[in-house]
């Protein structure tokens, strides 16, 4: 048997704030295009249109809606080395990454994020992916790879996907198998990381 987790549905939560008079709920509307779930339950979800985001962990009775904080779109999110007590990463239209500190109260509506160095020219960022706490692997638009050896504050161009047509959506590690690595991309490219 299944039984519901929540009161209501995303939708109705939407509604709820958007017409209970709260200042910015104008910014609640749309779908969910994506939902990413941490390795302790809770789930984050991004709405079609790029300008809010919601949280959820184990527990809390509502999804909870959070604004993006910056005029530019949400591309993506998901979580600090896959757990929501780490932190938050968001990627904007433009090839921005945005990465949130420890501990994000998610009862606030607006977050703390800090805007990580990276230098795409533009091309999006399309996937974060945590190797471990200090490296830090993005992917994006024409097949660019990044890399920080700090934990997400500072990334470099890698090129090893360069001699590669076409765009990277994925990148994955998998601790359980010895912290591999896997890149996809379009077509069916798949990269493996090899140290």
């Amino acid at each position: 048997n299944w039984k519901a987790q929540v009161k209501e549905t995303i939708d109705a939560t939407l509604n709820r704030i958007s017409s209970s008079g709260v200042s910015g709920a104008s910014y609640f509307t749309g779908s969910i295009i994506n939902q990413v779930r941490d390795d302790l339950g809770a789930y984050l979800a991004v709405s079609s249109r790029g300008n809010f985001f919601l949280t959820w962990e184990p527990g809390q009775e509502f999804w909870i809606p959070h604004n993006r904080g910056t005029p530019r779109r949400i591309q993506n999110m998901g979580f600090v080395e896959g757990d929501i007590k780490k932190g938050l990463w968001m990627t904007l239209n433009g090839g921005k990454l945005l990465i949130s500190p420890n501990e994000p109260d998610l009862t606030r509506d607006a977050f703390d994020f800090q805007e990580a160095d990276i230098k795409t020219g533009g091309y999006g960022i399309t996937d974060v992916a945590w190797r471990n706490d200090k490296e830090v692997w993005a992917v994006g638009g024409s097949n660019t790879m990044y890399v920080s050896k700090d934990g997400g504050k500072k990334f470099a161009f890698d090129k090893s996907a360069n001699d590669y047509p076409g765009n990277l959506y994925n990148v994955k590690f998998f601790p359980q198998f010895g912290n591999a690595g896997w890149a996809l991309g379009s077509n069916g490219m798949l990269l493996r990381y090899t140290g």
